[in-house]
């Protein structure tokens, strides 16, 4: 086996201390700037900007026009068209959270009900909306399309309890799904 010796290459003085890098940071940073004085700021248009700048002036300005439509927000659960529970309690979408924010207590559908299709549902479905990291990895592994993450980006309280969503809360963040909603397809 042979070795091959690679020579670096004899930098300038003003490489040396990257004088080059530091000036383009600088005429780029002076660019945007003189920009945003005079109003012609990227974006500022799109964003509704104050008139200085790309900042969007939050609460008064949302977001929510400019949201894009892969964007993934508050995971949250659906129903069917006869507001039955799609969930069946198999835990998938617990065993594959990375902060492990869902916590699922499985129960028994009776048999006499009348809705009965499946062995099992929810009895108690709670996400920790503090350790929820938005991965969409919950949605991708329900067989049933039961969990959806919805462009909600404000989700707020003043207590960690608050920032427990239970079953409950998220149907109600969740809403109703009508027919075979076909996820991965482009039948959407």
């Amino acid at each position: 086996m042979a070795i091959i010796k690679v020579q670096r290459p004899k930098l300038s003085p003003g490489e040396k201390i990257y004088f080059g890098a530091i000036f383009k940071g600088m005429v780029i940073t002076l660019r945007h700037a003189f920009r945003s004085l005079i109003g012609k700021s990227t974006g500022a248009k799109e964003l509704n900007s104050s008139g200085v700048g790309i900042t969007m002036q939050y609460p008064e300005q949302k977001w929510d026009d400019q949201l894009p439509e892969y964007y993934r927000g508050t995971p949250a659960l659906v129903t069917d068209e006869q507001d039955r529970e799609r969930c069946v309690s198999c835990q998938l979408c617990e065993f594959i959270c990375p902060p492990k924010a869902i916590k699922i207590t499985p129960g028994e559908i009776p048999s006499n009900d009348e809705w009965a299709k499946v062995e099992k549902r929810p009895q108690a479905f709670d996400i920790d909306m503090i350790r929820c990291i938005y991965c969409g990895m919950c949605e991708e592994v329900c067989p049933e399309q039961a969990i959806y993450l919805r462009p909600d980006y404000v989700v707020t309280g003043t207590s960690r309890k608050e920032m427990v969503h239970d079953k409950d809360r998220l149907y109600e963040i969740g809403g109703k799904r009508v027919g075979l909603v076909n996820k991965w397809n482009d039948l959407k």
